[in-house]
């Protein structure tokens, strides 16, 4: 699945303009981290990808076609989004009933749900909680239910507006675990995040916004070597990546390891 956006602009009803004329095209299964402070405008882009939003002006095609062409509730099919907060995102009774709620309006037969309930209720470890309320799960919890929600509907795209957020060491490592396994099911992830250790761990590709444009794209070495654009940005690397930057090592480095080998190569060569 192929998405183009060609000039997008949005203005709020005040006047305000959240999007300042966006260019860029999301195919493929590597998955895209979209980076850059509060007020970037980022959420606001993602929620035009399965048409939450309307662009004020320019285009947004999905292999070719218009999203003005179709209704929310048909683009979800195909791309999934994830709320930030689960609370406004969840509201049946059980963990299974949220589950089963989008499948089920795609038609699915109860074979097919089960099977899928399966397998999405361990990959986002609720397997044990199928029967609870949602409401009765901690905040880990409810974000990995509404994350399987999505899942269960297997949208080529899935975007996740802050998953990290409130999320522990185990809670990160399933979240990179559901990352993976979308990578190599051929579905693309597009991942809002201010947590730039997460993003260099999972994502190659990059998109870095601020005041609701586009100010660079690239691999994560690119947009991590670009100073002058991370401080545009108010983007901070990874503490291992500014301490390589400060004593000016060649190389950048995202890991103690990298950290290790490029300092050590450096001495030899000094």
């Amino acid at each position: 699945m192929k998405i183009e956006i060609k000039n997008l602009k949005h203005k709020y009803p005040s006047g305000g303009e959240a999007l300042r004329g966006i260019n860029t095209t999301f195919e493929g299964s590597n998955p895209v981290a979209i980076i850059g402070q509060n007020g970037a405008g980022k959420t606001t882009f993602a929620k035009h990808l399965n048409g939450l939003l309307r662009p004020t002006e320019g285009q947004i095609l999905i292999d070719g076609e218009s999203i003005s062409d179709h209704t929310t509730a048909y683009w979800s099919k195909y791309i999934g989004y994830v709320f930030q907060n689960p609370d406004n995102q969840l509201f049946l009774e059980t963990v299974r009933k949220e589950f089963e709620f989008g499948p089920k309006q795609q038609g699915l037969s109860r074979h097919e749900i089960n099977d899928r309930i399966e397998f999405i209720s361990d990959l986002v470890g609720l397997k044990h909680r199928l029967s609870t309320h949602p409401f009765d799960l901690n905040a880990t919890e409810k974000k990995f239910c509404t994350i399987g929600s999505i899942l269960m509907m297997d949208p080529k795209i899935i975007i996740l507006d802050e998953p990290t957020c409130g999320q522990d060491v185990e809670g990160n490592q399933r979240l990179a675990k559901i990352i993976n396994y979308l990578k190599n099911n051929d579905r693309l992830c597009i991942t809002i995040t201010h947590d730039m250790k997460f993003v260099v761990r999972n994502f190659d590709q990059i998109i870095v916004m601020s005041k609701g444009e586009i100010l660079k794209s690239g691999n994560k070495y690119n947009v991590f070597s670009d100073v002058k654009t991370l401080l545009e940005s108010h983007v901070a690397p990874p503490p291992i990546t500014r301490v390589g930057q400060a004593l000016r090592l060649k190389d950048i480095s995202f890991s103690k390891e990298e950290f290790i080998d490029h300092f050590t190569r450096r001495i030899h060569q000094s």
